[in-house]
């Protein structure tokens, strides 16, 4: 029972064991498939405590063991409880968890995870194969970036407490950076800052060195005015004012990086290979996300590198699209969207959070920068990936009928049936390796299907 899970990582020890001491490694290394949540991470590696949500209210509490802690060789933690909340757990699972890192030489360490429990290995081995995975993917990516320059830098992001914000802000805060979140309601700790939208305060980026700007409202659902209204003013205004700040500031952020998406290039494409270079194409989204990209232009014309990162569909059991398919699809219930032949153009979440972390560090990326994966699928390839990887039949298609049904006509033709071949081309011509390029790969890793 129970399980020693080991692998090897290019990278120092002392800097590994750092990346574990810094606050957002426990949300990176959290399998996303799990039922498992983050509710706080533990403050200390030596006598911290960590509590993890559980369906049903229930928690996990790891209480960080101080009679263990040898910095940089070994921290530990157990199951402990903390509340009624807390108890079943506790009183229904053992669990000791030590952490070892032991120095190879030439830059390299061997992370070892020893679990005692009476969970079969075999169920737990998943969570580990995620864990190492994330750690080498995310260290080598540091490694890269601090190659080309990048030291710990001060980063402000607005929609930090989104699918890509979190994933993004635990990614650089375990990297050494301090990340400022900008939110809306009033801040609560040092590395947040409160930020109006309509009337963001002079001082809102002072001290910082780039910003990240994420924020808006969701795109799903069905595209009534009220709707689309609420997608363009979340973005809009509150994108121009923000590079408006950027510009009159007197000690300007080197960069503005700006989420965008590939909506820019048309609901229908048909096979056109679209790269940044590709005109713009036609509808409701096309027309925002130009308007979106040029509210991005103050910035620019006052000499701040502006990066517009079109996003391509995002790959997370944690939300969008992946998270709305997989109960569908593991219950055998899934299958090709009409006629299955639209191409879709996606990328994992990790390889999203690499292109925001690449704008950061790499001065040749400005303007437009497609970040989808090198390799787009039709929508009948993407199902048959799926059903494949959760091990089930996909033999139900969904009728057109059912997208207008969910999310109106016009919501349907340029969501859920859109038709995007769109390729990174910026990216592949800096040489830009992408951590899972083929779908089968990325969906085994965030699933925890991994062969």
């Amino acid at each position: 029972m129970g399980i020693i899970f080991s692998s090897v990582v290019d990278t120092p020890r002392d800097e590994v064991f750092a990346w574990h001491a810094r606050p957002g490694a426990i949300y990176r290394l959290s399998p996303p498939w799990s039922p498992l949540r983050v509710i706080a991470e533990a403050a200390s590696l030596k006598d911290g405590r960590a509590e993890l949500g559980l369906p049903a209210g229930l928690r996990w509490v790891a209480q960080h063991q101080a009679d263990s802690y040898d910095p940089p060789h070994r921290f530990v933690d157990a199951i402990d409880s903390d509340g009624l909340a807390s108890l079943p757990a506790r009183l229904a699972v053992r669990w000791r968890h030590t952490h070892d890192f032991d120095d190879l030489g030439e830059g390299r360490t061997r992370v070892t995870d020893r679990v005692e429990t009476p969970v079969p290995g075999a169920a737990l081995r998943p969570m580990f194969v995620y864990r190492h995975r994330q750690l080498a993917d995310d260290l080598a990516s540091h490694r890269l970036a601090a190659e080309h320059g990048l030291g710990p830098s001060t980063v402000a992001v607005t929609g930090s407490s989104g699918m890509v914000g979190a994933a993004l802000t635990a990614f650089l805060s375990t990297g050494g950076h301090r990340v400022i979140r900008l939110v809306r309601g009033a801040a609560r700790s040092a590395d947040e800052r409160q930020w109006d939208v309509d009337d963001p305060d002079p001082a809102l980026l002072e001290g910082v060195d780039a910003v990240i700007h994420l924020a808006g409202a969701s795109i799903a659902g069905r595209f009534t005015e009220q709707h689309r209204n609420a997608i363009r003013d979340s973005r809009i205004g509150p994108t121009q004012r923000l590079a408006e700040l950027l510009a009159h500031a007197e000690t300007r952020p080197a960069v503005l990086i700006s989420a965008s998406a590939i909506g820019y290039y048309g609901y229908d494409r048909g096979d056109d290979t679209l790269t940044e270079h590709s005109e713009r194409g036609d509808g409701f989204l096309a027309d925002l996300v130009a308007d979106w990209e040029d509210s991005t232009t103050p910035a620019e014309q006052a000499g701040v590198r502006v990066v517009r990162v079109r996003t391509g569909i995002v790959q997370s059991p944690l939300g969008g699209t992946l998270k709305l398919m997989r109960p569908l699809f593991s219950a055998g219930l899934g299958g090709r969207l009409g006629s299955g032949h639209q191409w879709l153009s996606w990328i994992g979440i990790d390889d999203l959070v690499d292109v925001y972390h690449r704008a950061l560090w790499d001065t040749a990326l400005s303007g437009p920068v497609n970040a989808v994966a090198p390799q787009p699928v039709r929508n009948i390839e993407y199902t048959r990936t799926l059903a494949h990887v959760v091990r089930r039949p996909a033999v139900l298609p969904v009728p057109s009928l059912g997208p207008r049904l969910l999310l109106g006509e016009q919501g349907a033709r340029e969501l859920a049936c859109a038709n995007q071949r769109v390729i990174p081309d910026k990216l592949n011509a800096l040489g830009h390796t992408f951590r899972q390029p083929h779908l089968d790969q990325a969906l085994r890793h965030l699933l925890g299907r991994t062969r």
